[in-house]
Parts: structure tokens; C-alpha cells; sequence
């Protein structure tokens, strides 16, 4: 497989500019040839302070709001909730750039040949190659997490042939870019009155010519190479910002080009080479898709032609920009992971908890990143306090709650005005699963108890005190609504706030339900659990409606907008575990029926939307429907660059995306590792390798012709391993033969920790081909 995105053109604007990153300090290369443009990102740069705005109003009113909805008086109930529940500030502040680093090359008029711009996901180096006035001319550029900096190289063919102006365009209102030393600039300023302060500086470094500052600018002149060399920083993490910066320059620059290069490539390969996907080249375009420009093959992928290494790039562009926008000690990836170049971007560019930043982070655990998700974490804890007082103030109940935004500051109050996304008191819910789930794919007990329980036991607390009992005896989330659709009641009025939509009582009982068996897989609270355990047998189950379909909120009744982005019902299917392809038929059915609806009324027309759907016909094991919309997702919701087109550019259709490639090959979610569920017959040979699964598995994966030939799977603990194979398998360990399957498809064994255990696939269930092929 070609582990790059390459291009014979520079970038002409900012969606096919190449993306680096180290986590927390991020660029967008354009790969121009005179004038050279990096538009730059920190991750902590969000303008204004944490200004928390819940609204003191609300317990008065919460019964009465409660009351009206049961009555049916939806305009009453919710002009009552606009004006109790809202908070003053309506929104929160957005994520912002830091500049562009500017870069004017002398002597650079006329048209280049043999241009190439690239991005190296094996090293996370991007790089242009060309030649003008028959010199060769080259630049890499690289986030280093190793050393914090950006470096940019830049090399010429002919001995002292580099001439070159370097500038960093300032931020509005912001002062301008000064020297700081014989070989560096430096701007600071502030972004927001009560926001934080920030600095970023760039040193040269060259061989050979001289280095001189005039102005604001850096002038390098007649070298035979140069390395630029940027740090940037802000005070969410130091007081001293400018300092920080001039000392990890000072250190870059005593290191030297190749050994910043070497410690870059070092660290980031650590992560990135654990797992390796490949689908197959060839193609209807020749056998050799990757001798083509990445737009190009873009280009005939939407024209008909096939092209599976395309979806193994795709799924490794995901896992780099999972490891360029999300490491331990950044922030996690907001919406569009740390890339942004508006002061203005769209949804402030921060965390929408309602669905897109936990898509961001479904790649995680299975694409081998598991270190990945802890700035998630992070975010979490730094949202505890603020939620809360929160689920105090606003709702009168224990424990911590948030709403369907966060950012920086982790502020949990109810934010924005429109009833149809703003009070959804769930966000903190589902996010706390992301630490059951880490906890099941790595079964690290001491993280499960020094940081997922308490957390996930406060959001629990919350939903306890929050549900209330309705006439039938069940327990209801509410007000809350079902993001961010809108629904029509029998007497045609059209309303958002609601008792118990379905997403709530689905995320309730995952919770609910991890929350009992953390317990006791920790040995606390017994009352505690007990009491859960009582209120889970009274929450609502997923049910079928009158067209078959699950249901979305409580009652039947229809949706205002049927193709909706959002298919929030289906939660139980993906990333819950209600709804099962086998265990549950008639709800998978009924999911099934969900999605069928939607996407025949218009949905999945933005690429998040798209992503997930790929996921939900994945777990329904349906293979070419879900390759038909990861099809789509690249075709109809891909900028050039293979970022995700909501549109606007919105990151988390790039990891949903991964996400559902990792689910078509292997599936954990039910206490078995299920091997290819969901392969489409484009695919029909291939092979992955350290692919991670819930109960600390390890596997590789072999097939031909649609079917399992081999698999590996790799013990962390002693356990039960459950195995299912769409072919008949049997299990060795090393030449010692172990089990096989059952006549239901399965397979059992005792795993140890630290073997693997070879398991190999018959294509007829043929015991002398199986023998054959273990030798």
C-alpha cells in the first residue's frame, strides 16, 4: 500500500492544502512555489474565557415544563423552556487561528516541472519537489512531538541558491510581528479581552549565505539550505508563552535538521506503524491507481471506476490525523480536529457533543490509537466542575451534567437558543462511555478505577436524580429532545422538546449498565449498583413503530423533517449494543427499516451523517451497503485534500469513516471477536494487521475471495476468546491445535496471556486444506 496523498499542482485553496501536526500545533501546507503559505493552528487559541450562563430560573420551572409536555402542550412547554433554561451567554466563543507563516522565495518566477507535493503518512512529513531555471528545488515540513516545533526545510540544487523572506502574518487586531534576535521574529497578543495570551516565534537556521532580520522580517540570502524553525504557544499551559517558545527554539536548533527529523519520525512512527490495512490496488483505471495524483483518483472513483487502495489510504489518513490533532497532553480534536482558518469558523469550530466529538473518537481504540483518546479524558475532567454546578443549578439533581456543546473551559451550561439542539442533557452521558470503552478494548483495571468509574458514577448520579416516573412506570429522561429533529404530533403541531426520547433512554441504559459491571468489577458500591439495577429494569427498551421503524421518541409519531442528518434512534445499533444483527433480529430489522427511510428522504447528505451510517450497515453485517456509503462519503463528501465536506470542512466524517472500514473487517461489541462481518465483494482479498478488539485482543486478518483464510489474535490477558467466522475455522497455538467451530459458526478457547493464536479459515470447511494450509 502507498502510504501518501501526493498532488502535481500546489494547493489553490485552503481545503486541498496538506495537513501536519503534532497533536497540538498544527499547519495547512499549500506548497505554493514563489510565495509560500502555512496557515498555522495552536490548539489552546480560543478567543474569550470560560463565561458560564446557567440560568437560576430553571428548578422553579422544571416541574411545570415536565407537566406541559405531558399534557401535549407543546408551544406552552416550550416557550416556557426557552425562557427558563437557556443561558445568558447564548453561545460560546469559537477556536481560532494563529497566523500563516509566509514564505517569499527570490528568484522563483516562471512555471516549474516536475512538481510533486506530498504527504508521507508513514512519517507525518509533507513535502514539494520541483524544478525551476533547471534547479531543483525541495521543502519538508513537520510538526515534531518529540520537540514541539514545526520545522520547515528548504534546499536548492545549486550551491548557494536559496534567497528567501520569511513573515508571519499577524491576527487582526493583534500587535504585529517584531525581531526578537539576529535570526528570529516573534508576534504575540491576546485573543479576546479576557482570553488567553500567545506568542509565536520562527528562527532560521542556514547552510551557508547569511541570516538577517529587517523589519518584520527574516531574510536568508545565498544559502546552499535553511531550516525554519517555529514554536507557539499560549498561556492555557505556561504564564510566559514568549519564553516557552525561545527555549524550544533554542533546543531545536542545537539539534540540527536530521536529528529533529530522526526523533519526529521516531515518535510518530511508534504510533502510526501498529497497524497496516490493505485492500488491493488495480482498478478499472489501470493496475496502478497510486502512480496517480490523489484528486485524480478522487476524480475517477466519483466517475465509476474502482479503486480499494483508495479506502486503505482513506482509513490511514484517518488514524494520521487522529495522531496530528489528538495526543497526551493536547487538547482533543474539536470539529475540525486543530486546522482552522477562520476567526468566524463554523459552529465556533468547538466541541459538539451530540454526536461529532465522539465520532472523532470512534477510530480510536480499534485503529491501534488508544493514547489518543485521552486528551477526550482531559476534557471530561476539566468539564466535572462546571457540570456540576450545572446539573445543581439548572436541574437540582447530584452528580455532573452537559448539553450539546462544550470547549476549552469545559462549560456545561445550556448553550445556543434553538430548543431543537440546545437542552439535551446528555452530552456528558455519552462522553463518559468513551471510558468504558477504552476500559473494555485495554482492561487496564487501575484506569477503570482511578479515572473512568468516578467519572461515569457522576454522570450516572445525575440521570438517577434527573429521570422521573411517567403514568406507565417507566423512567424518563426530560425536557430533552432527540438532536436535532423535530416531530409532528397527531394534532399537526410540530415540537423538539420532549419525555424520553429514544437516544436518551438508549445512552441511560449503556451507561447504567456499565456502571454495574464497573462495580462490580472493582468490588464497590453494592447499594449503589443496586440501585441502578432497579432502575434499568424501568427504563424503555427500543421499539418498533407503525412503519416498522424504531422509534425516535416515546410516541409514534413522525418526523417533521424525515431525511434528517441526524439518526439519533439508531444509537442502540452504533455505538451502543441494544440492538444486535443476530441476537435482536426483529429491532435489527427495524434499524435496518430506520435507515432505508432516512436515506430515501435525503439523508446522509452531510459527511458525518454519512460516516455513521456506514457504521450502522456494518454492524448489520451488510457489507455492500456499507462499502456503497463509504463509496459516497469519498464521492459526494471530499475536498480534494480528502478532508470531510459537511459541508464546511467538519473533521469527525474522517474518523466516522475510519471508524466503519475498522467495523466491516472485525467486530467486539458483543463479547466476540467477529471476523469480517461486513466485507463488500470489491474487496475481495486483502489483509490488516493490529487491529484491536474489546477484551485487550490483538488481530490480524487475511482473506481471499471474500473469505477468511487466516487470522491472528494476540492475548493481553488470560481470558475466554470467542471467535466467529462467516467459514469454518480451527484455533492452534503455534503447531498445537487448540479448538474449532461449532456448527453455529463459533469458536471457544482459553486464551493465555502473552500467545497468539493462529487461527486458519477453510474455504469449504475442508479438514485437508485446513490441515494443508496450517503447515
Amino acid at each position: 500500500m502507498e502510504h501518501r496523498l501526493w498532488y502535481d499542482a500546489p494547493s489553490r485553496e485552503w481545503e486541498e492544502a496538506l495537513p501536519i501536526g503534532n497533536g497540538r500545533l498544527g499547519g495547512m501546507v499549500y506548497g505554493s512555489v514563489a510565495a509560500e503559505k502555512i496557515q498555522l493552528n495552536e490548539d489552546s487559541l480560543w478567543h474569550g474565557g470560560p463565561n458560564p450562563g446557567d440560568n437560576p430560573a430553571a428548578p422553579a420551572h422544571l416541574p411545570h415544563i415536565r407537566s406541559l409536555l405531558a399534557q401535549g402542550k407543546q408551544g406552552e412547554a416550550e416557550h416556557l423552556a426557552r425562557m427558563s433554561l437557556t443561558s445568558s451567554p447564548k453561545y460560546l466563543q469559537p477556536y481560532q487561528p494563529l497566523g500563516e507563516l509566509l514564505i517569499w522565495m527570490q528568484g522563483h518566477q516562471g512555471t516549474p516541472v516536475r512538481y510533486v507535493r506530498e504527504l508521507n503518512l508513514r512519517d507525518a512529513v509533507a513535502s514539494v519537489n520541483y524544478t525551476l531555471g533547471q534547479v531543483a528545488y525541495g521543502r519538508q515540513y513537520f510538526s515534531s512531538a518529540a520537540d514541539q516545533v514545526m520545522v520547515v526545510r528548504l534546499t536548492a540544487g545549486t550551491k548557494g541558491g536559496l534567497t528567501l523572506g520569511v513573515n508571519l502574518m499577524r491576527r487582526p487586531f493583534d500587535p504585529g510581528t517584531a525581531a526578537c534576535a539576529p535570526d528570529a521574529i516573534l508576534m504575540r497578543g491576546q485573543c479576546g479581552p479576557d482570553g488567553v495570551r500567545y506568542a509565536v516565534a520562527v528562527q532560521a537556521v542556514a547552510e551557508g549565505g547569511t541570516v538577517r532580520t529587517s523589519g518584520d522580517f527574516l531574510s536568508i540570502e545565498g544559502a546552499d539550505a535553511a531550516m525554519l524553525l517555529l514554536a507557539g504557544n499560549t498561556t492555557f499551559r505556561t504564564p510566559d508563552p514568549e519564553s516557552l517558545c525561545k527555549e524550544q527554539l533554542r533546543r531545536a536548533s542545537k539539534r540540527g535538521y536530521a536529528s529533529l527529523l530522526a526523533r519526529h519520525v521516531r515518535e510518530y512512527s511508534a504510533y502510526y506503524g501498529r497497524v497496516e490495512l490493505e485492500l488491493g490496488n488495480g482498478g478499472e483505471y489501470g493496475p496502478d491507481p497510486v502512480s496517480l495524483p490523489t484528486d485524480v483518483r478522487l476524480r475517477k472513483l466519483r466517475e465509476g471506476a474502482e479503486d480499494p487502495g483508495l479506502f486503505a489510504l482513506y482509513f490511514q489518513y484517518g488514524r494520521y490525523l487522529l495522531l496530528s490533532s489528538s495526543r497526551p497532553g493536547t487538547l482533543a480534536a474539536n470539529l475540525q480536529g486543530i486546522w482552522n482558518a477562520s476567526f468566524t469558523p463554523p459552529w465556533e469550530s468547538k466541541y459538539t457533543i451530540n454526536v461529532n466529538t465522539q465520532m472523532n473518537y470512534w477510530p480510536a481504540e480499534p485503529a491501534g490509537l488508544p493514547e489518543c483518546h485521552e486528551p477526550l479524558f482531559d476534557l471530561l475532567e476539566r468539564m466535572l466542575p462546571a457540570g456540576r454546578e450545572t446539573a445543581s443549578r439548572l436541574y437540582g439533581c447530584r452528580g455532573f451534567v452537559a448539553h450539546h456543546n462544550t470547549d476549552l473551559w469545559g462549560q456545561t451550561h445550556v448553550e445556543g437558543i434553538l430548543l431543537s439542539s440546545s437542552i439535551w442533557p446528555m452530552g456528558a452521558a455519552w462522553l463518559c462511555l468513551h471510558l468504558w470503552e477504552h476500559y473494555r478494548f485495554g482492561l487496564d483495571r487501575s484506569f477503570l478505577a482511578r479515572r473512568a468509574y468516578p467519572l461515569m458514577k457522576e454522570a450516572a448520579l445525575f440521570l438517577l436524580d434527573y429521570v422521573t416516573e411517567d403514568e406507565r412506570g417507566r423512567l424518563v429522561t426530560g425536557p430533552s429532545l432527540s438532536p436535532e429533529n423535530r416531530f409532528v404530533r397527531p394534532n399537526g403541531e410540530t415540537g423538539t422538546l420532549c419525555m424520553g426520547p429514544s437516544m436518551d433512554s438508549q445512552i441511560v441504559h449503556a451507561l447504567w449498565t456499565a456502571c454495574i459491571e464497573a462495580a462490580r468489577t472493582l468490588g464497590l458500591d453494592d447499594a449503589f449498583r443496586g440501585e441502578l439495577e432497579t432502575a434499568l429494569a424501568k427504563l424503555p427498551r427500543p421499539a418498533v413503530g407503525k412503519r416498522g421503524q424504531i422509534m425516535e421518541w416515546l410516541e409514534d409519531w413522525d418526523e417533521a423533517e424525515p431525511g434528517h442528518r441526524h439518526i439519533s434512534q439508531l444509537f442502540a445499533l452504533h455505538p451502543g449494543g441494544q440492538i444486535h444483527a443476530r441476537r435482536t433480529p426483529e429491532l435489527a430489522e427495524a434499524a435496518r427499516r430506520t435507515i432505508v427511510a432516512r436515506l430515501a428522504h435525503g439523508g446522509g447528505h452531510t459527511g458525518w451523517s454519512r460516516a455513521w451510517i456506514v457504521n450502522f450497515w456494518a454492524r448489520l453485517e451488510e457489507g455492500e451497503e456499507a462499502f456503497k456509503h463509504l463509496r459516497r462519503l469519498l464521492e459526494t463528501s471530499s475536498y480534494p485534500n480528502l478532508f470531510d465536506a459537511h459541508p464546511p470542512f467538519q473533521i469527525d466524517g474522517n474518523f466516522g469513516g475510519a471508524a466503519g472500514i475498522a467495523e466491516m473487517l472485525l467486530q467486539s461489541h458483543a463479547e466476540e471477536l467477529v471476523l469480517l462481518p461486513a466485507v463488500p465483494a470489491v474487496w475481495s482479498e486483502g489483509r490488516a494487521r493490529g487491529l484491536r478488539a474489546r477484551g485487550g485482543w490483538t488481530v490480524d486478518l487475511a482473506w481471499k475471495n471474500g473469505r477468511l483464510t487466516e487470522a491472528a489474535v494476540a492475548a493481553a490477558y488470560d481470558r475466554r476468546c470467542t471467535v466467529r467466522s462467516a467459514v469454518p475455522v480451527a484455533i492452534y497455538q503455534e503447531e498445537t491445535y487448540v479448538s474449532e467451530s461449532k456448527p453455529g459458526g463459533e469458536a471457544e478457547w482459553q486464551a493465555e496471556r502473552g500467545r497468539t493464536y493462529r487461527i486458519v479459515g477453510s474455504m469449504q470447511g475442508d479438514e485437508t486444506e485446513r490441515e494443508e494450509r496450517c503447515r
